[in-house]
């Protein structure tokens, strides 16, 4: 399956998310930047708010690439403590890169959505989105960021998914929700015709 754009991918899957459009107490949370295009798409369908989640991988020592865990706003950091101490990150090596990913991530916050406060998600069907799941690390991340904050229902919804990152959520999210899930899967990008870079404006714009 290939999608013309964000926005197209957005619409197709809001159709299978036509089931949500009643309940109460939804909210879409998507990953910036892409994955807000998606976003909007899917919270117009669903009539219910959108905001972004925002996390960050914290790597290992030598091999940022490798996620040993990651940070959210809110809440405790995710730690992968057997791969954490595998890799060598001691706990001084651990609480300056949280720090330091904790502070991108405050930033991150503060650019896109201003002085607005968080949704709060407490009891809440929470719906989390971007516009593609490769390797599954952030969308993993952003699940056990929400996890913390005691939602009723965690809803991982995506227009394209790598089979084995598909069959890691379907273990941490509560349900997952998708349109393709190919096993011949390079990167996002393949699977739009038009993939052109999100940028901080349109984020805005979109929460505004």
């Amino acid at each position: 399956m290939v999608f013309k754009n964000r926005e197209e991918a957005g619409k197709k899957l809001s159709v299978k998310l036509r089931g949500f459009q009643k309940k109460k107490n939804l909210i879409v949370l998507a990953i910036p930047r892409g994955g807000l295009v998606v976003g909007k798409q899917l919270a117009q369908a669903l009539n219910c708010p959108l905001d972004i989640i925002v996390t960050k991988k914290i790597g290992a020592p030598g091999n940022p690439e490798l996620a040993i865990g990651a940070v959210g706003a809110m809440g405790e950091p995710v730690l992968n403590e057997e791969l954490a101490a595998r890799a060598g990150a001691d706990g001084n090596y651990l609480q300056k890169e949280i720090a330091n990913r904790q502070a991108e991530v405050e930033r991150r916050i503060k650019e896109y959505r201003g002085d607005k406060l968080p949704l709060n998600l407490k009891d809440k069907t929470v719906i989390i989105t971007d516009d593609g799941v490769a390797t599954g690390a952030t969308m993993e991340a952003a699940v056990e960021v929400v996890r913390q904050q005691e939602p009723k229902k965690i809803i991982v919804a995506i227009p394209v998914i790598a089979r084995d990152s598909l069959k890691k959520l379907e273990e941490k999210a509560d349900e997952v929700i998708y349109l393709d899930a190919p096993i011949m899967f390079f990167a996002v990008g393949q699977f739009y015709r038009e993939f052109g870079q999100v940028s901080d404006e349109e984020v805005k714009e979109i929460l505004e």
